[in-house]
């Protein structure tokens, strides 16, 4: 293990460091796509050409490939994205262990509270995603609720008391707290104003996501119809029991115009459902979440946050109070080769629905593929028989982290 990251840390050096100065920089590596052995030149943070070349012999090359996009995490590393204190620091923090992991862009998410924490939130978010270290990593904010279902099971380990029905006047408060990066809200399609609500944010340029419901077949139509196009971490946000034929599981996979979001860490869906779920949407229409909490990355034990106790396991965490599940420890990378083991899709196919489809929908066209003109968001990496080992992160042609 030793002499193979030397290896590859003198490929590193001997690629890049000539021309850093010039704010030029050149990448030797296996283009994820195909493993062809290739040199990415980058200029001012943009990809300017791919060339390919030969392998030289006895020279292990990393992949290459376009850096992960995450539409769904809660917090990380010890920051909480909710957290009412949180500060610039804290967000920095967060975002540099995220990196770490190779995700070059994601979405803070901010889940359902009270109408005075969720506009204290935003103006937080949005003070601290403008430092300029960062700032090139946060292209907006998720909301998740707090126009849920209030329904035990279906509300996950969101708390009952602050759920409440869509309100769009609450909504455009927030959004403009937010400095309107708000680009993805979550909502329950059977809630009392949910599909004009629904409507209005879609005609305001902001993504809807299914998610925490009980919708029934005709209420995810209307859904679909008023412009949602996505389904938040399908299966989840789910009661333990549900009936088996008039359930929110199938008119959402049954439903081509919605996308689907999956949490692939092995727990939260298992593999059977993981492989139903991808054959029943395909490539184009799944997307890879974490759904990682602040927990992720800590010891496991009992935690106090907010208003309530969870508990961290070595692969989960779990809320003990309402028997589920209350987010995910482990990050998006581990996510893109649980998929390829779980489902023997391809490498390329697990990284495109973990940057390429959600850059496409989020519209960030810079993003979530390696051709010339794009933006320089790139992660180097072995594969390992535990996933990917993240090397180097790279966000708008800088070198954020170096293992």
């Amino acid at each position: 293990m030793r002499s193979k990251n030397i290896i590859t840390a003198c490929v590193l050096v001997l690629a890049c460091s000539v021309l850093k100065a010039s704010d030029t920089l050149k990448l030797k590596g296996l283009l994820y796509l195909d493993g062809s052995a290739v040199e990415i030149s980058i200029v001012d943070g943009t990809i300017s050409a791919i060339e390919r070349m030969e392998e030289s012999a006895g020279t292990r090359l990393p992949y290459i490939a376009p850096g992960l996009i995450d539409l769904q995490i809660n917090g990380y590393s010890g920051v909480d994205f909710s957290d009412q204190e949180l500060s610039t620091e804290d967000f920095i923090k967060a975002t540099k262990a995220l990196w770490k992991e190779g995700v070059t862009s994601y979405l803070p998410t901010v889940i359902t509270a009270d109408g005075e924490m969720l506009r204290n939130s935003f103006t937080l978010l949005a003070s601290a995603s403008k430092d300029p270290e960062i700032a090139a990593s946060i292209p907006g904010f998720h909301l998740e609720g707090p126009y849920i279902s209030p329904e035990k099971g279906f509300r996950g380990a969101h708390l009952e008391k602050y759920i409440r029905k869509p309100n769009w006047e609450e909504f455009a408060g927030l959004q403009e707290i937010s400095g309107n990066r708000i680009r993805l809200v979550t909502v329950a399609p059977e809630m009392e104003g949910a599909i004009p609500f629904i409507h209005y944010c879609a005609r305001s340029g902001v993504l809807v996501s299914l998610g925490h419901h009980n919708g029934s077949s005709e209420q995810i139509r209307q859904a679909a119809d008023a412009g949602a196009s996505l389904s938040t971490h399908l299966g989840n946000g789910c009661a333990n029991m549900i009936d088996r034929h008039n359930n929110p599981l199938w008119p959402q996979l049954a439903e081509d115009r919605l996308s689907i979001t999956i949490i692939a860490d092995g727990f939260h869906l298992n593999q059977d459902e993981l492989k139903c779920f991808y054959r029943m949407k395909g490539l184009e229409r799944t997307i890879l979440v974490s759904d990682a909490l602040d927990l992720a990355g800590l010891p496991p034990g009992i935690y106090i946050r907010g208003e309530r106790e969870v508990l961290l396991t070595p692969d989960v965490i779990k809320f003990p109070a309402e028997n589920v599940l209350a987010g995910a420890a482990t990050p998006l990378s581990k996510s893109v080769s649980n998929m390829m083991n779980f489902t023997r899709c391809s490498l390329p196919d697990a990284i495109r629905m973990a940057s390429t489809n959600p850059a496409r929908l989020l519209g960030l066209d810079d993003l979530g593929e390696i051709s010339p003109g794009k933006r320089a968001d790139l992660i180097i990496f072995h594969m390992t028989d535990e996933g990917l080992e993240i090397l180097s992160t790279i966000v708008r042609g800088k070198i954020v982290y170096e293992k």
